[in-house]
């Protein structure tokens, strides 16, 4: 792979040149971006997956929910369908994709859509739902909208200075778009990360001097959720385990599961992937499958000794504090 990468690389070049590009006809309005009436947070980054967006939707939708009417707008990579569709109470992961699916399943009474056409989707939520937020769930590269407020996430083993475009690297849009962001986080810190090393990360970042970055990691729930009641982790010493997993980034999964002295055979598949028939066949031999949130969408219906670990984004209580005053500053201007 690293090889394809280095032999790729006047590709990535090109890439970079059409992504620049495009970045300068936004800027200088030879193409228009829209903004809307309603709030609009946009959760993003800059490479391809991996840092962490739908866990980081799912705390802001945490953060608002109880206060304000929600809407999430995403686009549904690798549904079936087609245009724009609101979830309801018949909708399939088909329908809405993986990620959307997981938060309609997790959060109920909150509206979830999905549209490529992301002005489109904006103008039908706010003629149809009328809600007081939207969420744009992976849209920072998308320049026809113009949000009101971004959050760009950047992976702490991976943050964007660092990296290529691609496919030489991950990135998909341009590093200077990160001045469009009002905050930037770092996701997937290790618990033990200390002012130097913030110092050092937030020197690389350059931010401008009105974004903040704030760092955060994963917490995993101590307990597996499947079919029946949610069991300890110690439940599986005895079992035949397979951890199945087809996101980008399975790497804090596993070494979470290694430090609790889980024994797993790793099964990994690309981001988003479908299982087949052929290939549930080989999970059903083992006795348990483990997963992460975002397949067990993908897999509930086809396996019955199927579980999960939840996760979630954990700040500090002063990044947690500093990110939640300024969502809520710009909510008071909108007003």
């Amino acid at each position: 792979m690293y090889l394809l990468r280095v032999i790729a690389f006047p590709l990535s070049l090109l890439y970079a040149a059409v992504v620049h590009l495009r970045n300068y006809l936004y800027d200088i309005n030879v193409f228009r971006s829209r903004s809307f009436e309603t709030p609009t947070i946009c959760i993003g980054n800059l490479n391809v997956g991996g840092s962490g967006k739908t866990p980081m939707t799912e705390y802001l939708i945490e953060m608002l929910k109880n206060e304000y009417r929600l809407a999430v707008l995403s686009r549904g990579y690798k549904r079936k369908s087609k245009g724009f569709l609101v979830a309801r109470a018949n909708s399939r992961v088909e329908d809405l994709g993986d990620e959307p699916y997981q938060l309609f399943k997790k959060f109920p009474e909150v509206t979830i859509a999905v549209d490529a056409d992301r002005i489109r989707g904006i103008s039908l939520l706010e003629q149809e739902i009328k809600p007081d937020i939207i969420l744009l769930d992976d849209a920072f590269q998308h320049r026809r909208v113009k949000p009101g407020f971004s959050l760009l996430l950047t992976s702490y083993g991976n943050i964007y200075p660092k990296d290529w475009y691609l496919p030489t690297g991950n990135l998909r849009d341009g590093k200077r778009e990160a001045k469009r962001a009002d905050v930037i986080i770092v996701t997937k810190c290790p618990t033990e990360i200390d002012g130097s090393e913030r110092k050092s990360i937030i020197d690389a970042l350059r931010p401008k001097p009105h974004q903040k970055v704030l760092f955060c990691g994963l917490t995993y729930s101590p307990q597996l959720k499947g079919p029946k009641d949610p069991i300890d982790l110690a439940a599986l010493n005895d079992k035949t385990v397979a951890l199945v997993t087809g996101i980008a980034d399975p790497d804090p999964l596993v070494d979470y599961l290694k430090d609790q002295n889980v024994l797993f055979r790793h099964l990994r598949y690309a981001d988003h992937h479908f299982f087949s028939d052929s290939e549930v066949d080989t999970f059903k031999t083992y006795e348990v499958i483990l997963t992460t949130e975002k397949d067990h969408t993908r897999l509930e219906e086809k396996l019955e000794n199927l579980y999960y670990l939840e996760v979630r984004h954990h700040f500090s209580e002063q990044d947690a504090l500093v990110l939640k005053n300024d969502i809520e500053r710009y909510l008071k201007l909108c007003q």
